[in-house]
């Protein structure tokens, strides 16, 4: 009589190739499907995130110290340590009585979207500029502003 050496190793294995067709029958097919997630690598932004994002971001009157803080580029926070007579995300100085965020364009060639900014202010001059994301920032963040004049 031949002894097989004893192999935990290569019964499990066999035990593993053995059970895989009968668990793989009981699973639904979209669930064997390789969906993309929300916020995976290859997730990027939506005109309507950034749309959300810039609307939430400005707010009424301007982003708050917080929002400046920590959901700001660190490109915009030194083109602000720059530029210390203006706020380069408001492209003035005070606040808004009012903003308004226009609808956002995505450019997924470029890898970003931007949307028009529209502010009000006490005098009643209305002034535009132009908000820019990133498309793959984690988490999203304002990347630049242009202003317009």
């Amino acid at each position: 009589m031949t002894l097989i050496p004893y192999r935990p190793g290569a019964v499990l294995l066999a035990l593993c190739a053995s059970l895989f067709p009968l668990i793989a029958s009981s699973v639904p097919a979209a669930a064997l499907a390789d969906p993309v997630p929300r916020w995976s690598p290859r997730h990027h932004h939506t005109a309507e995130d950034i749309t959300s994002f810039l609307t939430a971001f400005y707010g009424d009157h301007g982003p708050s110290a917080l929002d400046r803080s920590q959901r700001v580029s660190q490109q915009l926070k030194e083109k602000q340590a720059h530029s210390p007579d203006a706020d380069v995300v408001l492209c003035a100085r005070g606040v808004p009585q009012d903003i308004g965020i226009g609808p956002a364009t995505v450019a997924h060639t470029a890898g970003v979207g931007w949307a028009t900014v529209t502010t009000t202010w006490d005098s009643g001059f209305t002034d535009t500029f132009t908000a820019y994301v990133r498309l793959d920032s984690r988490p999203i963040v304002l990347d630049d502003v242009i202003c317009a004049g």
